[in-house]
């Protein structure tokens, strides 16, 4: 591309209007001034937290949810304020929030101590140090700062999938062993059974409050998508028309509100790459293909070797035959793969288990087929629409597996 369409490109962004007067409103990070149809989810957790105030341990929270549901939107939205309320009344009260999906914050005991000390100044090097010695350093702090701490593990189930449940019992054993600190857990997950796979005797020490937030219907979506337009676009830059689309297809996905606030950012960006002053239909309809798509690709790219392998294997059949192909036949194929790129092969069982995974992820739909005396099968179709299912086999290799494997 030409000096000269680089600077045209450029001056449209410095010289034109662009629809955006906030874009960052439309993050997830963004904690608005009103949060819409959570009135009474706020209201509950400031009484559940409230006792701080009063230099008292609340009981430890569990808030569960499916994705976009505001549990972190309101948690935050309640801690700011705890936080300014305890600093106007002269208590004091920390809060951490760590969101445990993040890479390297908490995927080991060490460095999830390691992030809770950053938060009082301490300076903890990456690796080296015994994790009693972290546990000393942080009793120390504690010992010496008092008070109230509320320590917000956002998606605690994954950190509980990392390094196991004693890290919660080790946690409410400070509030015995410091006597003058008191630590309070806010648990915010999308799997409300996770409570359940807990230790007993982990379990009892918890003491814990629950919520479950329920998910958005669209007309809620719609509301919370209205209420952030007024800050993130200019006026006029938006058809209702985009926010009713953006409002449905968010509905249909467990009314995730953060799908639609993605849908509606990246559908503004491609209306402003295309040089257009409103976001419409249309763009939202890209904007919801191109998300697709990354969601897809960002999926692939987390999955094992052995779960690339196998999805490959099934689009070499998708493609060589007429649509639905069989477990046999996907094992079959896996195995001449695996053996042309130097893998250990796994068991068929052990493969119907990855089908089974990619069919939780709703990349394939496997349903079972009766054979009559011979027995039952899976069939598999691609669930993913044909501009999809391209894109893969273009990027990912058809020719070149290994590419595929460590994509």
């Amino acid at each position: 591309m030409s000096q000269v369409s680089l600077n045209n490109i450029f001056n449209t962004y410095t010289n034109g209007v662009s629809v955006f007067r906030n874009k960052s409103s439309l993050s997830c990070d963004f904690t608005p001034d009103n949060i819409p149809h959570r009135g009474s989810q706020i209201e509950n957790i400031a009484h559940m937290l409230a006792p701080v105030l009063r230099g008292e341990k609340p009981s430890n929270v569990f808030i569960y949810g499916k994705t976009g549901t505001g549990k972190s939107l309101c948690i935050k939205k309640v801690t700011d304020s705890l936080e300014e309320s305890a600093e106007e009344n002269g208590r004091k009260v920390k809060v951490i929030y760590l969101n445990c999906k993040m890479g390297k914050v908490a995927d080991t005991e060490y460095r999830l101590l390691a992030q809770i000390l950053s938060f009082f100044g301490e300076d903890v090097p990456f690796t080296g140090l015994p994790t009693n010695t972290l546990y000393k350093k942080l009793y120390d702090r504690l010992g010496k700062t008092g008070g109230n701490v509320i320590l917000v593990l956002d998606e605690i189930d994954a950190l509980l999938e990392k390094i196991g449940d004693e890290i919660l019992y080790n946690i409410t054993r400070i509030n015995q062993d410091v006597p003058n600190i008191q630590i309070t857990i806010v648990g915010i997950s999308n799997k409300p059974t996770f409570i359940d796979t807990l230790d007993p005797r982990i379990k009892s020490s918890l003491s814990e409050e629950e919520m479950v937030f329920p998910p958005y219907n669209a007309t809620e979506i719609k509301d919370i998508l209205e209420e952030r337009v007024k800050t993130a676009f200019n006026e006029g830059t938006v058809d209702y028309g985009a926010i009713t689309k953006c409002s449905a297809l968010a509905a249909q996905e467990n009314g995730d509100a953060r799908k639609a606030l993605d849908l509606l950012r990246v559908a503004a960006e491609l209306c402003e790459r295309a040089s257009c002053k409103q976001v419409n239909e249309t763009f939202v309809n890209k904007a919801q293909e191109k998300l697709d798509k990354d969601r897809i690709m960002e999926l692939i790219r987390a999955q094992p070797k052995h779960s690339k392998l196998v999805l490959l294997s099934m689009l070499r059949l998708y493609r060589d035959g007429s649509g639905g192909v069989q477990t046999g036949d996907v094992y079959t194929m896996y195995e001449k793969m695996a053996a042309e790129n130097g893998l250990k092969t796994l068991t068929q069982r052990r493969i119907s288990d990855l089908i089974s995974e990619l069919d939780m992820m709703g990349v394939i739909n496997a349903s079972v087929v009766s054979k009559g005396r011979y027995g039952r099968t899976r069939t598999i179709n691609i669930q993913l629409n044909e501009n999809i299912v391209s894109l893969m086999s273009k990027t990912l290799g058809r020719e070149f597996p290994e590419a595929f494997i460590n994509f």
